[in-house]
Formats: C-alpha cells, structure tokens, sequence
C-alpha cells in the first residue's frame, strides 16, 4: 500500500472508534472469502459478481451496479483497474457510514449516471429519481426481511411500488439544479445536507448489504410501532414508503405505537361514530381518500374536542399522499388549526383544519359523505394547497391513527375507555330530553373492537 494510498485510508479510519476499525478493514478479506493481507500491486479485487453476491439480498441488481460503480470512482488506487480495491472500498464504507455531505454528493453522482458513457460533470433529476427508487426500495426489502416492520402488514396496506415512487419524488423535489440545469457535485451534497434521509437510507443500505455491524450504532428506526390493529379486515391507505416519510414529521412526543381509532371500512360511514373514535385519544392522524382517487390529511397535535371554537397549535400540519406526498405546516398567519363541531345551528357542524369556516384547507361536513379543501391560492393557517381532487369532494374512505400517548383518564372515568359523543357534548344531550327524545345509546354503548396484534 503507497503512501498516497495509506493516507486516503487513514484520514477515514479515524472516524470509527478503535474496536469499530478492524471491521471495516476486515470487509474486504471476508467479501472475497480470505483472511489473507492486503492484495500486493496486481492482486486480486472486488468484481461486480462478489459483490453482487453479498448486496442482492437487500439490493436490487441496479442498485448493486450503482454501488460498484461508486466504488469504482473512487481514485485512492491511482492506476488500478478492473475491480475494487482495498483502498476504494474503505474510503466507500467511511463516507456513506460516517462521511459529511461533501464526501457523499460525489457518490450520489456516480450512483446517478448511467453505466454506458465516460463519466458527467452533471446529472439530470430524472436519472436522480432513479437512483433514490432503487434505494428507497432496497429499504424497504431491508424493513420486510429483516423483520423490522414494528407490528404493520405491508400485504394489508398500500401500494409499495407507488410509494417508492412518491417518496422519490418528493424526495427529488428538495434538490436544487445549478444555474445549468444539471445536478453537479454542490447542488447534490446542498441538497444531501439538508435530506437527511438519502445518507440516512444510504448508510442503512450499505451496513446491511454489506455486513458491517458497528456495535454503537444500532439499526435506524424508520417505521413507528403499531399496536391493536384489526389487520384481517383492514386495507389501509397507509404504505410503508409514505410512513416512513410521515412518521419523522411528527412532533417528539408522538413516539407511542401507532392505533387506529377509525376507518371507514370497520365502522362505516357515520360521523358520530368517527368522532367517538376522535375523542380521549390524544395526537392523531387523519386520512382520507376521495372518489377521484386523492390521498391526503391532516395531524393534530392536539385530543380533539367538540366545541364551535378552533383548537390545536402550531405543531399541527396538512399533508398529501396521492398524487404527491408532500407536508404543509403552520405559517403563523391565524391560529386555525382545528375545528370539531357538531349539533349546532348557528356553526358549521363538521370537522376543519386550516383557514377560516366555509373555507376550510380540509374539511369534513357531519353528514360524513362531502367535504371541501377550498386554497386559493394556499390555505391562510398552512399554506397548502388544494389537497383533493375537486374543491368540493366526495368521501371514498377515511381511517384516523391515534399517535400520540393517550391522556390520563379524568377523574371518575374508568381506563380512559371511549365515550358517546353525547357525554362529551352534555347540552346536545340536554337538549335531547328536553325534547322528549329517548337516548338509545345510553345503554347500548359501543364495545371495544376485537384486535388482532
């Protein structure tokens, strides 16, 4: 090993703690099957067909080319050819385990192009997405496999491959082209910077494909947990792809295990009911999907109330899954960031996130089978736009995820266990007697739902 050589290598090495730096360097004798030294001048490297052999468990065959053909781009080996070198590979695993944004956006670039020309000093976002489709996949292979997928059921929820591609897409929607139009080598590692997750997946692509096991570094959490979830008759709006793109935007406090609350497809179309599900939850997020096919919703930060004033604060956001996955959240403009009202005849009955009544950035009417998304241009309270198909929409499905820790039950309740929607509103239920009206469900409450884990 020459002294240029020694010293790429060295320079990296200090970045992994003493017991960590035997198991990079121990990766390339264990990839070529030999506990022998480093190769001398002419000895043997790492093909495309080992490395294959080790990656193609969570990698797909383009991604493994892209990765050989990073590592081949690597000049720690000047005059080296055909293969990987001890050097290269080295110098690989320290800047996509442990490297800055600087040393990854060359990496990216040499993953980006494509296998058949000399080597660019740009790429077009087009030939980005495909690289981060082929990441974002094997992740997901890793999630599946690995059995990391924290209690969801990929065969009962949306689809993966759409997913992947949205992600992607939103993903790409953070990069910056150069005044050229191209993405060169400081638009990539600006735009790295600042998405922590293309090093985040790509270092998890990369420690797992290739073995290397750093005691201090446990595996990446990427999906919450989820826990009393009636899978078999469940289909979900959720994906793996858009939860691990909507997991990290919620607030710290919402680490508890994901519980839906309600859905459309086990409880029906009924308000009330979705309500009751609302109620004494804490923090949840709401889905819905409209009749043109529109995936989109809302977070409250927040355990919803029925009352005819707005609620909620700042840490509440508007998001889009289907055709895009993006995420809105508090301007500072007004404070309306969510609205719960119901059997009242001088307010709007129904539930809203955002701008102001009847022009709400997401809106469900109480008679559960229309709403609106009215943004024009944007949504005052989240700058959102329209996030439906038609401004004035049509119900397909909703689901609610209950994702924060419940609250603590108040004094005299039993558990924190669900409650009419007529004990949280205590007029409407005044009113109703006063009427003459039998209260039916006084004695007939709902029982919990049986839960598979």
């Amino acid at each position: 090993m020459g002294n240029t050589e020694s010293a790429a290598v060295q320079k990296r090495l200090v970045r992994f703690r003493p017991e960590e730096r035997p198991v990079v360097e121990g990766v390339y004798d264990r990839l070529l099957g030999s506990a022998s030294g480093p190769p001398g001048p002419g000895g043997r490297t790492l093909s495309l067909e080992t490395l294959q052999s080790s990656l193609s468990i969570v990698a797909s065959d383009s991604l493994v080319r892209r990765i050989y053909r990073s590592m081949c781009s690597i000049d720690a080996a000047p005059g080296r050819t055909g293969g990987v070198g001890r050097d290269q590979l080295i110098v690989f695993l320290a800047d996509t385990l442990r490297g800055t944004a600087e040393e990854r956006a060359p990496l990216v670039m040499a993953m980006s192009q494509h296998a058949s020309g000399p080597a660019a000093a740009a790429v077009t976002c087009e030939q980005v997405v495909e690289f981060l489709q082929d990441l974002v996949s094997a992740v997901v292979q890793i999630l599946v496999h690995r059995g990391r997928l924290q209690g969801w059921k990929p065969e009962r929820m949306g689809d993966v491959s759409l997913g992947v591609k949205l992600l992607a897409e939103q993903m790409i929607s953070e990069l910056k082209p150069s005044d050229q139009g191209g993405c060169d080598v400081p638009s990539l590692e600006d735009w790295i910077f600042r998405v922590p997750q293309v090093s985040l997946y790509l270092e998890m692509v990369v420690a797992e494909g290739l073995g290397v096991s750093l005691g201090g570094r446990p595996a990446p959490t990427l999906l919450p947990p989820c826990r009393e979830t009636p899978w078999k008759q469940l289909r979900s709006l959720l994906d793996l792809p858009t939860l691990m793109f909507l997991a990290p935007q919620l607030p710290d406090g919402c680490s508890a295990p994901w519980r839906l609350v309600f859905s459309t497809q086990l409880h029906g179309e009924s308000f009330t009911r979705m309500v009751t599900g609302l109620l004494k939850r804490g923090p949840t997020l709401l889905l819905i999907k409209d009749t043109r096919g529109h995936v989109f919703g809302g977070f409250a930060s927040h355990g919803w109330e029925v009352k005819p004033q707005f609620q909620g604060d700042s840490r509440c956001f508007l998001f889009t899954v289907f055709p895009t996955l993006r995420v809105y959240t508090a301007t500072g403009y007004n404070q309306h960031f969510m609205y719960l009202n119901q059997n009242q005849q001088t307010m709007p009955n129904g539930l809203g996130m955002g701008g102001q009544h009847q022009y709400f950035g997401l809106w469900l009417d109480s008679d559960f089978g229309h709403g609106h998304s009215r943004a024009r241009p944007k949504c005052t309270t989240y700058g959102s736009p329209q996030l439906s198909g038609d401004e004035d929409f049509t119900l397909d499905s909703v689901e609610v995820w209950a994702v924060g820790k419940p609250p603590e039950p108040e004094e005299g309740e039993e558990g924190g266990g669900k409650r009419s929607v007529l004990d949280a509103d205590p007029e409407v239920q005044a009113m109703m007697e006063m009427t003459g009206k039998t209260l039916h469900s006084q004695g007939l409450r709902e029982p919990e739902e049986d839960q598979d884990q």
